[in-house]
């Protein structure tokens, strides 16, 4: 199952991300492969109303570590890696799917018992923390979304390339280049990889085997009219609005290659009152980019919109 422990991760990473976190089990048709458990690893730290902070690709929880820290002391951080990622278990012969994503993360939840929940999205956290939230609209009362889309959009040429035959996987699970080049595409300040940091991000992925996620996610962008996801894609499109009711706040990295601000733009004509921080020198990785800023952001948004009665 090619699970990576925190214990497994360099001195330098755990020192940056202290926490040995806990596993939820997966079995059930969601599973895919009959008779066996699958291992989902999350961080379950501080106390007080939960904060649901839901990674993307080629990332994991290692992302919100910044967030965490200081958040945990006030509120309970809640932040799952997906099964392929992080310290989840990572099968060869999973469907790593978009709605299945969602029905782990719904299964969290529900396993959690989680209300009250600020849902806290980035990249593919987008897509599968808005799927889980609208089975669970009664249990969500806040919204954060980072650079993410639950729309179809533009895909830029080098992640269409990973989707590439022989080339794809060569690249994504052979030469780890889809993280590789993230931590020099996706980071306006390079600066900030240092210090355990960049390995922080490769750690988790030291083999081919334990790259499957990085490509299944490619793979799974509906770009064809065909796509069994495109379906799932277009309801989260048509549906994101019935939430946009809830106090939102938008935190967007300028400098992203992939999801630009047309993006936002788009999500800004189904959210018509949100707050609304464009930083102009973070790109795709806001949080890395960013996080002094971003820290105090989400508190005084947290603390301005009280949960009610």
């Amino acid at each position: 199952m090619n699970l990576v422990q925190h214990g497994d991760l360099p001195a330098a990473v755990q020192a940056l991300y202290p926490w040995p976190g806990q596993y939820l089990n997966i079995t059930g048709a969601e599973s895919q492969r009959p008779g066996t458990t699958m291992r989902m690893h999350y961080l379950d730290e501080g106390c007080g109303e939960p904060l649901l902070m839901v990674h993307g690709n080629p990332t994991w929880s290692f992302y919100w570590r910044t967030l965490v820290t200081d958040l945990s002391k006030n509120y309970r951080c809640i932040v799952p890696d997906h099964i392929g990622c992080g310290l989840s278990d990572k099968p060869g012969d999973w469907s790593y799917r978009l709605e299945d994503h969602i029905e782990n993360l719904s299964n969290l939840i529900e396993a959690l018992d989680l209300h009250d929940v600020t849902l806290v999205v980035h990249d593919w956290g987008g897509a599968i923390g808005f799927g889980a939230a609208l089975k669970h609209s009664d249990r969500i009362k806040r919204l954060i979304i980072f650079n993410t889309s639950v729309f179809l959009g533009p895909v830029p040429l080098e992640i269409r390339m990973c989707r590439w035959p022989v080339l794809g996987p060569a690249m994504v699970q052979g030469l780890n280049g889809f993280i590789r080049v993230g931590l020099h595409r996706a980071i306006s300040d390079r600066g900030r990889m240092k210090d355990g940091v960049g390995q922080g991000y490769l750690a988790p992925y030291n083999s081919w085997a334990n790259r499957i996620a990085h490509l299944q996610f490619v793979r799974d962008i509906p770009i064809e009219t065909a796509h069994p996801t495109r379906k799932v894609i277009e309801e989260l499109d048509n549906r994101v609005e019935e939430l946009n009711h809830l106090p939102t706040m938008f935190i967007w990295g300028a400098k992203d290659f992939v999801f630009t601000t047309a993006f936002l733009d788009k999500w800004l004509q189904k959210f018509p009152n949100p707050e609304v921080h464009i930083l102009e020198d973070a790109a795709h990785f806001v949080v890395e980019d960013a996080h002094e800023k971003i820290v105090p952001l989400v508190r005084d948004f947290l603390g301005r919109n009280p949960l009610t009665e």
